[in-house]
């Protein structure tokens, strides 16, 4: 199944690495990725999808969230699914 992830991260050198890494890491490929600002220059909007099962992708979502540049995960697809 096809998910999207809107990712809040600190506009930080590294900060897309280590998100594109952690997924990566774990055999997920991201099908999409698009970065761009936000209203604070200080945090950035990930938007990415990818294709998991919904075990996979709730691991994928609370490993994102451990992580020290991210600030908030959300998941719009099941949003929109409900």
């Amino acid at each position: 199944m096809k998910h999207t992830l809107s990712i809040l991260m600190q506009n930080e050198s590294g900060a897309l690495v280590r998100v594109a890494g952690l997924f990566a890491a774990r055999g997920y490929n991201i099908d999409t990725l698009t970065v761009g600002p936000t209203h604070d220059p200080a945090v950035s909007r990930l938007i990415l999808s990818l294709q998991c099962d919904d075990d996979g992708l709730a691991r994928i979502v609370q490993q994102t969230r451990k992580l020290v540049d991210v600030l908030q995960v959300a998941n719009p697809t099941t949003a929109l699914a409900a």
